[in-house]
């Protein structure tokens, strides 16, 4: 049996390995998807706080399902599954604390 420790060493251990590369692809189609948000929402300023919130979602969905057809396997463990979506929701809470962030800097 795992214990606690060696939980938490393994957690870190993971998140650590998957800073570099798996970061910064999140924050590319992040940056992409925010963009584009800002674009549209430059039109439809009324759904300024949806539009983030749908870009962070999409760019989650494109990015986990870009990497498993490239590769054909499901690279991040976490992403299977309830992680998907997961991995979606912290998309979507990204993209609502950036509108949050932007309104509160304007």
């Amino acid at each position: 049996m795992v214990e606690f420790n060696d939980r938490v060493n393994l957690t870190v251990d993971d998140w650590l390995g998957l800073l570099p590369t798996y970061g910064m692809i999140i924050a590319i189609a992040l940056l992409i998807a925010f963009f584009v948000a800002g674009l549209i929402a430059k039109r439809l300023n009324a759904y300024r706080a949806v539009l983030f919130v749908l870009a962070g979602i999409v760019a989650f969905i494109t990015v986990l399902t870009a990497i498993e057809s490239i590769m054909n396997i499901n690279v991040i463990a976490g992403a299977r599954g309830w992680g998907f979506y997961a991995q979606c929701l912290a998309g979507a809470i990204g993209g609502f604390v950036f509108t949050r962030m932007k309104k509160a800097k304007v």
